[in-house]
């Protein structure tokens, strides 16, 4: 027996290596928070789980909607109409009315009467806002309560999914003085009648049958919050209305039995829409739907009831394990799941996928899932994701390490051609899924200028040579910025801002991105200079909104991309830009700071639009990022001899049918002014922001019809009738020569 036993150790050598890995790992992830937010998803799905709690009838909520507003004809609940509320409540004799209604100034008419009830209803409990700063955040009691000590805390605390788990029953404020909360007081009034009153220390306050600890920063799914004042887990009752709640008029109107309101807590707040007091809970979230908010004032009627409860009929509060406890419990876990892979490697061999594998794992899900939620039946909130992934982690490593080769980690790979893609599909259970969730992101489209002319008129070596060099230097600038490309079109490049992984700056990363690669150009047209090719210029556009975001294609091939109006939206926008220039929607302009700079704003109709729309040139940003685009003062200059052309506009990428005479009058190094020639056909003015096909006619260089020059109609103020200007979008070399030589000589003369 005695020699067995290292052999067995040495033989399962695997597992002792791996448990402990797995479960440090998994320890380690979670005390960086990153499964916080799954934890806290959890406890939500348990607790909308659980059965559904009779009502408790010790608490009612007057609550105060838009057709109480109405009925009364008043937009706002004056002191007078308070007043009224409050002595048809008392007349109900309940044990404690709660005000949940901040009253730190009079709102008349009124005021004196509703200051007579104040000083007359011992029973009555109003608010105040403690935490923040003194004056900005924070909002002082009605004074006559306050001088009475019949003031709570209504304080919420939010968290970071901005949802409300935790309650508070005491805070100190600002001067050091402990304050009760809302909540804890109206409990405090009801439980008087039954003869309990608080007992022991800080650490273990007891009330009753109940002993409430103050909750920690790292309990249960928390790492590192903040848990000042005194926070307890808020074990809710149920959703929306869960509480027997009558509207104001109805009290008003007498609509109530006359002891409907006896020995009960009657809580009075504002339930509308409009009033802006409605709060995301454990309950506000479901499978399907959308998230529906809670009033504060149900919120502090489950933490009333959460405290009278414990304290009369022992429902539990919840718990949680010290970090020891919890730490056994992950490496617990760990332990099932590598024993389990390690002892199907003799009969599934190497195989990722078998049906005992599945059923085995899938029973040990159920298992953990089981236990967590009976716990949870009971009070106790345990970890559940770290549980499951110390499971599945042991479990993958144990059979990675039979298998010897990671075969569907390997094959991810090769689908996807981004690291930050890769990254997020790897996190995600249904990453390799065909199919996408909405979104809003910002999106960024670039395009070279009439860098199509161009390339065909070089050799293919030397298209690849230019597009290469380009590609390369902005892909370096776009991952600086934590931008993601979703593909390369010829010479244009569609980057994701908030794709896979949103951020909150994402539209001021992508206006820094945009004006950073502009200024990158500079560097690309020096290389391409020393080979000898004509300078190139770039127009991008920027929009943000919703797209459908995810995996396109088929099982054999599939890309990570976006789909949407709103992606054809941006290929509009970058397409009234000229060289250099960077176009914003109105939709980005919203979501950015002041630091962004704007040169100018244009009104264009995007095709498919309904209406048209407002975009905006921007030329820096201030701040972090202080970029800023170089200032080119475009001087025109006149030609002593007017140049003869022909255009045409261009009709997406068709060149359209009609040609139309004109003459260039006035130059400049970037674009030119041009005058229609009244022939046979009506002048004609082309529409600002089109695209033109020009050739020169009868120049001293050449015979007939030069070759193609584009440029696109600037959109210019305070032009001479008749004429317009245009920005050269591509030139043929030689004639880019011939111009800058003309325009030269016109600056040596004057």
């Amino acid at each position: 027996m005695r020699e067995k036993f290292p052999q067995w150790l040495w033989n399962n050598r695997t597992l002792w290596i791996t448990i402990p890995m797995v479960a440090g790992l998994v320890i380690l992830l979670r005390s960086t928070g990153v499964l916080q937010i799954w934890e806290w998803h959890i406890y939500d799905l348990y607790m909308r789980w659980r059965p559904l709690e009779n009502r408790d009838r010790r608490i009612a909520i007057v609550g105060i909607d838009e057709k109480d507003l109405h009925q009364l004809q008043d937009p706002i609940i004056t002191d007078k109409n308070l007043a009224m509320l409050l002595n048809k409540i008392k007349a109900q004799k309940p044990r404690a009315i709660g005000l949940d209604i901040y009253r730190d100034l009079p709102i008349e008419p009124g005021h004196k009467a509703l200051v007579e009830v104040f000083a007359t209803t011992p029973n009555l409990v109003g608010i105040q806002k403690v935490a923040g700063e003194k004056g900005i955040e924070t909002v002082s009691p009605p004074p006559v309560l306050q001088a009475k000590g019949q003031v709570g805390a209504n304080d919420l605390i939010f968290d970071g999914d901005n949802r409300v788990r935790r309650g508070l029953i005491s805070l100190d404020d600002s001067q050091g003085s402990t304050i009760y909360s809302f909540s804890l007081h109206l409990a405090l009034h009801y439980l008087e009648k039954e003869g309990i009153t608080p007992q022991g220390t800080p650490e273990q306050w007891q009330l009753g049958k109940a002993v409430f600890k103050p909750f920690e920063a790292n309990d249960g799914g928390y790492v590192r919050t903040d848990a000042g004042g005194y926070q307890i887990l808020i074990n809710y009752r149920g959703g929306n209305r869960h509480f027997e709640t009558v509207s104001l008029t109805d009290i008003l109107q007498n609509r109530v039995a006359p002891d409907w309101g006896r020995d009960r807590i009657i809580l009075i707040g504002k339930v509308g829409e409009s009033f802006k007091d409605l709060f995301f809970t454990t309950y506000s979230s479901d499978l399907v739907g959308l998230p529906v908010p809670v009033p504060g004032v149900e919120i502090q009627a489950n933490l009333t009831s959460q405290i009278i409860s414990a304290a009369l009929d022992g429902r539990p509060l919840m718990r949680t394990w010290s970090d020891p406890g919890e730490w056994l419990w992950i490496i617990f876990w760990s332990a099932m799941g590598a024993s389990f892979s390690w002892n199907l490697r003799h009969i599934d061999g190497i195989k990722f996928v078998s049906w005992r594998k599945w059923l085995g794992f899938t029973g040990l899900v159920g298992s953990n899932l089981g236990i967590t939620y009976g716990a949870f039946l009971g009070g106790w909130w345990l970890p559940v994701v770290p549980g499951l992934l110390a499971l599945g982690g042991s479990a993958f490593a144990i059979t990675a390490y039979v298998a010897g080769t990671a075969i569907s980690i390997r094959k991810t790979f090769g689908r996807y051609l981004t690291d930050q893609v890769v990254a997020q599909l790897l996190e995600s259970p249904s990453g390799l899924k065909l199919g996408g969730e909405r979104r809003k992101i910002t999106l960024l489209t670039s395009d070279l200028r009439g860098f199509t002319a161009i390339a065909e008129r070089l050799p293919p070596e030397e298209v690849i040579q230019v597009i290469n060099l380009y590609l390369g230097q902005m892909a370096e600038v776009i991952t600086r910025y934590q931008g993601t490309i979703d593909e390369f079109m010829g010479d244009g490049i569609l980057v994701l801002f908030g794709a896979p992984t949103a951020k909150a700056d994402d539209p001021e990363r992508a206006i820094a991105c945009a004006l950073a690669m502009q200024l990158a150009m500079e560097s690309v047209n020096g290389r391409i200079a020393e080979w000898g090719f004509a300078p190139l210029e770039m127009g991008i556009g920027i929009h943000t909104g919703e797209v459908v975001v995810g995996n396109i294609g088929s099982e054999k091939r599939a890309k990570y991309g976006v789909v949407g109006a709103n992606v054809n939206l941006t290929y509009r926008i970058e397409s009234y830009t000229i060289g250099g220039q960077i176009l914003i929607s109105q939709a980005t302009q919203q979501e950015l700071p002041d630091s962004v700079m704007i040169d100018e704003t244009k009104q264009v109709q995007p095709k498919g639009m309904p209406a048209p729309i407002q975009v905006y040139s921007v030329v820096g940003i201030q701040g972090k990022y202080d970029l800023c685009l170089p200032i080119q003062e475009e001087i025109f200059s006149v030609l002593p001899e007017a140049i003869l052309l022909q255009y045409a506009v261009l009709e997406g990428k068709d060149i359209g049918k009609l040609l139309f005479n004109g003459q260039m009058v006035q130059l400049s190094p970037r674009g030119a002014m041009i005058s229609p020639l009244a022939t046979e056909e009506p002048l004609f003015i082309p529409s600002p922001l089109s695209n033109l096909k020009m050739n020169f006619l009868d120049c001293k260089l050449w015979q007939g019809v030069s070759e193609d020059i584009y440029g696109k109609v600037l959109d210019k103020k305070d032009l001479p009738a008749g004429c317009f200007y245009v920005s050269f979008t591509a030139k043929p070399a030689h004639l880019a020569e011939f111009l800058n030589s003309l325009y030269h000589s016109l600056q040596k003369n004057c």
